[in-house]
């Protein structure tokens, strides 16, 4: 898990090299614009899984909460305990699955919220539970399967699932949910498809006499495509982190991307035409070019296979990156700025003057999604905040 809280040496000391800004200002503007599409009734989960998109979970969540937000959503345990951990009180859902006795335990010492999706594992839950001596019952989600395929109940069997579940002791069922397969695309067959099964299963459960306290259905591209699937409840990845599911979604609210990732020049020098550059010479100079070694790599989380197909940003000008990509260190043709000096800061995801390279541009590079681009920044590289928010709201603490 990401450090915020280093010493002053080591953290100056790991910025001599490259680091990744996270700017709160930003960040809570995008809370913001998210929560004011919401109906007042419906709640905002910041999901901060895998560190919170790479933007390091205590952070991100605790500027999520102070400006609207009221859950946090999380894949694993160790996600969930690192927010207790750090003092947050905040209802956090686990969505990711939990199986045995030693998960349950921890669930129920750190004050988490599972997510059940098969009879087995509710009857592992409250059969370890009532060894516990848990005197109070423990809020469960019951997640339904209307179409990912993934885990949760197949919707038809909705009803049965939960009433197991609500005669079961030391269970409280605190929500039934599902998840959206393709709420990014243009077509909407898919996901209206999806909306029915839901609503059937929803039907279902109340005829059994059993009314779900919450419901919650709608991810970011929901959230932001369609009111009616916001219920109870959205919860909201990639949009609080200022990227847009898909191209179509972006006239729908103005978000601010929150990550920058910035390196600086190691090493400027003159290089001769006919002059192989890198492993494997990928790159070979056909002109005397100048060129910069900037400190950071695949190692760091710069995709290997952009080598010779990305740029950066220097000055507010965009220059190609040249021959292979190496663990630590990239190259650049710099001869646009000859009189560029080792130690000035390269932008290499980011704005910089009018100019600005996003993980949009990575994906669509590489034929992948912004939120591969955003969790493949590693942990050596320091997260460093900026732009304080100007608002914030107390924290939400945990009923």
């Amino acid at each position: 898990m990401l450090s915020w809280d280093v010493s002053p040496n080591l953290s100056s000391m790991r910025q001599e090299r490259a680091w990744v800004e996270i700017n709160l200002a930003a960040l809570a503007q995008n809370v913001q614009q998210l929560k004011g599409l919401l109906n007042p009734k419906t709640e905002l989960m910041a999901v901060v899984k895998a560190d919170a998109y790479g933007h390091g979970a205590v952070t991100v969540a605790q500027t999520a909460l102070q400006h609207g937000a009221t859950w946090l959503g999380v894949a694993t345990i160790p996600e969930g305990i690192e927010l207790r951990e750090a003092g947050i009180q905040a209802p956090i859902l686990l969505l990711g699955a939990t199986n045995t006795p030693e998960q349950v335990r921890a669930i129920v010492q750190w004050q988490l919220q599972p997510t059940l999706g098969t009879p087995k594992q509710a009857l592992v839950f409250s059969e370890t539970i009532s060894t516990l001596g848990h005197r109070r019952s423990l809020p469960v989600h019951l997640k339904i399967d209307t179409g990912m395929s993934r885990l949760g109940m197949p919707y038809p069997e909705a009803a049965e699932f939960t009433r197991l579940v609500a005669r079961l002791p030391h269970l409280k069922i605190a929500s039934v949910y599902s998840h959206l397969a393709t709420a990014d695309s243009p077509d909407p067959t898919i996901m209206r498809t999806q909306h029915d099964r839901f609503q059937q299963a929803i039907h279902s459960i109340r005829e059994t006499g059993f009314t779900p306290p919450r419901l919650h259905f709608a991810n970011s591209a929901a959230t932001l495509v369609d009111a009616s699937l916001h219920y109870d409840l959205v919860r909201v990845g990639l949009a609080t982190y200022g990227l847009y599911p898909a191209p179509h979604l972006r006239d729908m609210i103005s978000l601010k991307p929150v990550l920058q990732v910035k390196a600086r020049v190691t090493q400027v020098k003159p290089i001769a035409a006919g002059t192989g550059v890198s492993y494997g010479h990928q790159y070979i100079a056909d002109r005397p070019i100048l060129m910069a070694v900037v400190g950071i790599g695949y190692a760091d989380g710069i995709p290997r296979n952009l080598s010779n197909q990305m740029s950066v940003l220097i000055r507010g000008q965009r220059v190609p990156q040249i021959g292979a990509i190496t663990m630590d260190q990239l190259m650049l043709d710099v001869s646009a700025i000859p009189d560029l000096r080792e130690g000035e800061v390269v932008t290499i995801l980011g704005q910089d003057g009018n100019q600005s390279i996003s993980a949009d541009d990575w994906a669509n590079t590489l034929g992948t999604i912004s939120w591969e681009i955003l969790c493949s920044f590693k942990h050596r590289l320091p997260r460093v905040a900026i732009g304080q928010p100007l608002e914030t709201h107390p924290q939400t603490i945990m009923g």
